[in-house]
């Protein structure tokens, strides 16, 4: 059993696959409209809601904020490899690939960008990268049960594997001769990404088959990665949109 810190959380896994919720934590003391609509869910859905002080809830939430909301549930079976994610899909494959990710915080918001733009997966490897933690999980909003987080042992390896599968590999960088918006974005593709000031690591770069830069029209260097995704999956789905007119 796992534990789900928050509304967004709370409630995006009642909505998907309320069955896995075994119970929910709550603050007694709040009675507000937002707390009330959760309550009703959980009625809906079949699931106690069990009131408790902030000290229980402090406890079940391991340090992340909260709300007011903890649940406790099983795990989502996900797919945990990303062949089961590929033989699934009736479009050209769009992944996210994040290269040393270490703030959970940033990986939740990613993964709730690849939830809006449709990505099929989010890929990083299991070093150099935060996981899958509450806080993570709370970030997400739901997306953390939607999204398929595939941890890989050697990330480069992957990209290789996937480009043998015909599935383009394109890395941002600042100093790309190419932007983001002159890229070909439309079909089987894998975005790939840096942590905010690091970039891609050497070897990830290299086995990119192109690198873009995100056009940068003000002040500002570089863009937290989350934002940059999701600038680069929403590029990519437009143009696969427009292919498709």
């Amino acid at each position: 059993m796992k534990t789900l810190a928050g509304f967004h959380a709370v409630r995006g896994r009642l909505k998907q696959d309320a069955g896995t919720v075994s119970e929910i934590y709550v603050d007694a003391t709040r009675l507000d409209g937002r707390m009330k609509a959760l309550k009703d869910d959980a009625e809906r859905y079949g699931v106690r809601v069990i009131p408790v002080d902030a000290k229980r809830l402090d406890g079940l939430a391991g340090g992340s904020r909260h709300q007011g909301v903890i649940a406790v549930a099983a795990p989502v079976q996900m797919p945990q490899f990303i062949e089961d994610v590929l033989e699934g899909l009736e479009e050209p494959p769009l992944l996210l690939l994040l290269d040393g990710v270490q703030d959970p915080h940033n990986l939740g918001a990613c993964l709730r960008v690849a939830d809006g733009a449709g990505a099929h997966a989010v890929i990083a490897p299991k070093d150099r990268s935060c996981g899958l933690t509450t806080a993570a999980i709370k970030v997400a909003s739901g997306a953390a049960e939607t999204v398929p987080y595939i941890v890989v042992t050697n990330l480069a390896r992957t990209m290789r594997d996937l480009k043998d599968r015909g599935i383009w590999m394109i890395g941002t960088a600042d100093d790309a001769p190419q932007t983001l918006w002159q890229a070909k974005l439309d079909g089987a593709l894998g975005m790939v990404l840096g942590a905010e000031g690091e970039g891609l690591r050497r070897l990830t770069r290299e086995t990119c088959d192109h690198l873009v830069s995100i056009p940068m029209l003000g002040s500002v260097e570089s863009l937290n990665v989350s934002v940059a995704s999701g600038v680069c999956l929403y590029e990519a789905r437009r143009k696969r949109a427009a292919t498709q007119r």
